[in-house]
């Protein structure tokens, strides 16, 4: 009795000051609106895909995506609008998100990219109907071993793979965390968040679904590396610092921080700091595809269904992008002097592996995933001048090169033989002849990647090139000339082969489209020529989004 008694005691006593000792969190809802209401939307969906009926879930999900994404979009819109971008900006959610300029251009532009990917994930039109039922790109049924009964049963019953479309939002939802977040272990979980959706949605190719499955495998395995790198350089980071936020790193490198006599031991561990930073460093730059940590790359795009290789090759790099700024110019901008001559060897390397090894390439997917390799070692040139420039510069670049990326892959998905997408090159032997529209687009995306005049590509290199001369990286600039006159050989190969040599006989069919892969090309073309022949407005957006709030 006793001793119940002392023990009803001890809580009776300690409720008090405990109550007293936990704040309640101050979370500021209207500020984080694009991504609560992304999460909320694949959360309904995720309900939806349970309670639904199978024949409406398609109209559904479809429907209450491209809603959602579009209220986030007008989200960004109205808080850039009422100063989050410029005067208000700060740190909200108890130091774990940070609303800016940055933030908030960046989440604009994965919101649309997510709006366009969308289209294409939804596009019913390419394939023949199989057993009188329209067919999308994902796999009838995602637990069915590749050619067994179970699969061919499903594909007889017209069943479809509409979890696809809330993964999709779960992984949008992640990438609008990723570059707005502002301590390390918000980083880390949005990280997961992105990465684990897209690992899935890698696997559920309907055609070749062994291919698929590997590109997922070999996806998953290397980026539960990088995670497990970025972790451990967290780790050390916060050994360190004594912190996991931004600023209180920042204020340790820099020697604001007041010292405890604990921190007083770590702060002057330059070892913790100097490999701390380098393996979050690497983890970024895995998600970037930069060398030499780009060796899935082209696994993956060639093996992913092309409307999700569509949305990987833009969406995350415009998100791991935004972190790698974040991080460098909030966090270490006191290391500079160590980490810009590393930045340099892996930006010079990326550069010239990208071009030169998509020269030897013979599949259309594999070829843009060497080009998307290029192109991260330009957007690390304007990273690399760590100036006001170099951050808009990169904004802009990110901008517009995701809409050359999806609209470029949306055009993959049209080209069609028996087997589905004929991505061989060979096949597109005379496409010119035989569709001239379809391969007159095409030719204005490779040329935006080759950053051909009044393309959105020539604005964009233009811009991170000057950025990184101005910052004093001429020979880096240099490089990235002549990796960018190896690239256009091969871009320039492809409209040859398409425009000047006889089609075959037996050469592939062009799909016609339905109206949502035909919206995704157009917002495509219309991006790539708007930026390249009126780039200004652009330009100045990104440079008034271009300062981080610290």
């Amino acid at each position: 009795m006793s001793s119940t008694g002392a023990v009803h005691s001890l809580w009776t006593t300690a409720a008090p000051l405990a109550a007293d000792k936990i704040e309640a969190p101050k979370i500021e809802y209207a500020q984080l609106a694009p991504i609560l209401i992304v999460f909320g939307v694949a959360v309904l969906g995720i309900l939806l895909e349970a309670f639904l009926p199978r024949r409406f879930r398609y109209a559904g999900q479809v429907g209450l995506a491209a809603v959602g994404l579009a209220a986030a979009f007008a989200a960004v819109v109205a808080l850039a609008a009422g100063g989050y971008a410029t005067t208000k900006a700060h740190i909200a959610a108890m130091g774990a998100v940070a609303v800016d300029g940055p933030a908030l251009f960046l989440q604009g532009t994965i919101l649309l990219v997510g709006l366009v990917g969308l289209f294409t994930f939804a596009e019913r039109r390419l394939d023949p109907r199989a057993h009188g039922r329209p067919v999308d790109s994902f796999a009838a049924q995602g637990s069915a071993v590749p050619g067994s009964d179970q699969e061919k049963d499903a594909v007889k019953a017209g069943f479809t793979t509409t979890e696809v479309f809330p993964l999709l939002m779960f992984a949008i939802g992640g990438m609008l965390v990723f570059p707005a977040a502002d301590d390390l272990l918000t980083l880390f979980v949005a990280l997961e968040v992105f990465s684990l959706p897209l690992y899935l949605l890698c696997a559920l190719a309907r055609r070749r679904r062994l291919m698929s499955q590997e590109a997922a495998v070999k996806y998953f395995l290397l980026g539960a590396f990088s995670s497990a790198f970025l972790l451990f350089g967290i780790a050390l980071l916060y050994g360190y610092a004594g912190t996991v936020s931004y600023a209180g790193i920042a204020s340790v490198v820099d020697g604001t921080a007041t010292l405890t006599p604990a921190l007083a031991g770590s702060a002057g561990n330059d070892a913790l700091l100097l490999i701390g930073a380098a393996l979050v460093v690497m983890g970024l730059l895995f998600k970037v595809g930069a060398v030499p940590f780009h060796m899935w790359t082209p696994d993956v795009y060639e093996g992913a269904p092309t409307p999700v290789t569509g949305f990987m090759a833009a969406a995350t790099k415009v998100a791991a992008f935004g972190a790698l700024l974040r991080l460098l110019y909030v966090v270490l901008p006191e290391l500079r002097w160590d980490w810009r001559p590393v930045m340099w060897g892996v930006a010079i390397l990326t550069m010239l592996a990208g071009a030169i090894v998509a020269v030897t390439q013979t599949d259309v997917k594999r070829l843009l995933a060497y080009s998307s390799i290029a192109h991260a070692g330009f957007i690390l040139a304007g990273v690399i001048a760590t100036t006001p420039e170099g951050v808009s510069s990169v904004l802009f670049y990110l901008a517009a090169y995701s809409f050359v990326t999806l609209g470029a892959f949306a055009v993959v998905t049209l080209v069609r033989d028996a087997g589905g997408e004929a991505t061989h090159l060979s096949r597109w032997v005379g496409l010119g002849r035989r569709s001239p529209l379809v391969a007159a687009v095409f030719a204005v995306f490779l040329l935006a990647f080759a950053g051909i005049p009044l393309t959105s590509g020539f604005a964009g290199k233009f811009a991170v090139f000057s950025a990184a001369a101005q910052g004093g990286a001429v020979p880096l600039v240099i490089v990235g000339v002549i990796s960018s006159a190896i690239a256009a050989f091969f871009y320039i190969r492809v409209i040859v082969l398409m425009f000047f040599s006889e089609p075959k006989a037996d050469g592939p069919t062009v799909a016609v489209p339905s109206p949502l892969t035909s919206t995704a090309i157009a917002v495509g073309v219309a991006v790539t020529l708007v930026l390249g022949v009126a780039p200004q407005y652009f330009l100045d957006l990104a440079n008034q989004a271009g300062v981080f709030v610290r």
